[in-house]
């Protein structure tokens, strides 16, 4: 395969073993020390151990995802600077023995957010699944944000009260541990540190959240540079204000501010298609098209968009023109392979793939949207497409 076909791991506790993943067609893994703590540095023992692991496999891992951004560089709060000490420190190991590819993203307080981890479709297979007034009710009513209501429609604000009365105690709790609780490393949050973490962004904007960003990438790269390494952006996901804070990599504008913060091939995009696909105005092939020397990781998946809400949709289905995109990464390694690039090869994962078959009588995963079957259907797919791709267009490049 001429793309670098890779599948997550969560570590030895993930359901999914590596002995399984090797089966799937996945050459390389995607995975992350989440026992360590947010903010510690990563040690060249700990890395080897994993390295080591997974090697054992006979795979390679290829790509980390992610390594944290510590929430007080984020806020650029008085103790950032250890923090972005110890961020460097586990990238100079990692330039060592480690990967070189670091995946990392700038979101304020929650990563990726969806009310539904289990939505089931037409097919029988089940989702992941973000609803807008679903949301608002957490926000409203659960959460009890300060202002919530102001971010809202009197339409959908209506619409969420009378949601938010019909949801029974579990119902409550599932909403809640839902958007709240899905994040490897950020396990057992609760409402009250959901709270203490916003206290600490109140009156924050979008242009500080941009400077802080700049200064940490300012900071990091040039140690990337030096480690042969490479950064690599997640988008935000969804790409709208959450919780009322300001998310800063979305769209197009987004991703040309980022590579101008310091212009470097060290500090690039994890293009993730799902991600800003949900973007109602963004077109993800023309967005990967502006970025296309800096993208260092893809994954390769997309939604499905309606009237504010989104779900996950298969992998060659939804708003992504999945055609147009492979077609897209393709030519981007014929070019980096005829500038004589060592690292040409663009690594991409299926993501958040459907629960279907044996896997839907299975406990739930504990990593939503990382069950092994729906994944493995998606890695199919994107190979098969890139293969057509490549005899048909590209002959000679294979």
């Amino acid at each position: 395969m001429f793309l670098e076909p890779t599948f997550r791991w969560y570590g030895p506790e993930d359901p999914v073993p590596l002995s399984h993943i090797r089966q799937t067609g996945a050459t390389g893994i995607v995975s992350s020390l989440h026992y360590i703590p947010y903010g510690q540095p990563w040690t060249q023992d700990a890395i080897l151990e994993r390295r080591r692991i997974i090697e054992a496999a006979g795979l390679n891992w290829s790509v980390v995802e992610s390594l944290p951004v510590h929430e007080d560089i984020k806020i650029g709060a008085p103790g950032a600077a250890k923090y972005i000490e110890a961020y460097k420190q586990s990238l100079q190991n990692l330039g060592k023995v480690g990967p070189k590819v670091t995946i990392y993203n700038f979101m304020p307080v929650l990563d990726w957010v969806r009310t539904d981890l289990h939505y089931r479709l037409p097919d029988g297979a089940t989702t992941l699944y973000f609803n807008q007034v679903e949301f608002a009710a957490f926000e409203l009513f659960i959460l009890e944000r300060k202002g919530a209501e102001n971010d809202y429609s009197p339409e959908i604000l209506r619409k969420a009260e009378e949601y938010f009365r019909g949801l029974t105690d579990h119902a409550a709790f599932r909403l809640r541990r839902s958007i709240i609780d899905n994040f490897p490393g950020f396990k057992g949050v609760t409402i009250e540190d959901i709270r203490a973490m916003l206290a600490k962004y109140d009156g924050f904007t979008r242009e500080r959240l941009q400077e802080n960003l700049a200064a940490f990438l300012n900071e990091v790269v040039p140690v990337a540079e030096e480690c042969g390494c490479h950064m690599a952006i997640h988008p935000d996901d969804p790409p709208r204000s959450i919780l009322g804070l300001p998310r800063i990599f979305s769209n197009a504008a987004d991703v040309k501010t980022l590579m101008n913060m310091v212009d470097s091939p060290a500090n690039g995009v994890a293009f993730c298609a799902g991600s800003f696909s949900a973007g109602i105005n963004n077109n993800v092939v023309e967005m990967f098209k502006s970025c296309a020397d800096r993208v260092h990781f893809m994954h390769l998946r997309s939604t499905q968009v309606e009237d504010g809400n989104f779900y996950e949709a298969s992998h060659l289905g939804g708003r992504v023109d999945m055609f147009e995109l492979v077609r897209a990464a393709c030519e981007e390694q014929i070019r980096r392979r005829k500038e004589g690039r060592g690292d040409w090869r663009i690594p991409i994962r299926p993501d958040h793939g459907h629960d279907i078959m044996d896997d839907l009588q299975k406990p739930p995963c504990p990593n939503p949207g990382y069950g092994a079957l729906g994944r493995m259907r998606g890695l199919a797919e994107l190979r098969g497409l890139e293969m057509g791709i490549m005899r048909a267009f590209y002959p000679e490049e294979m």
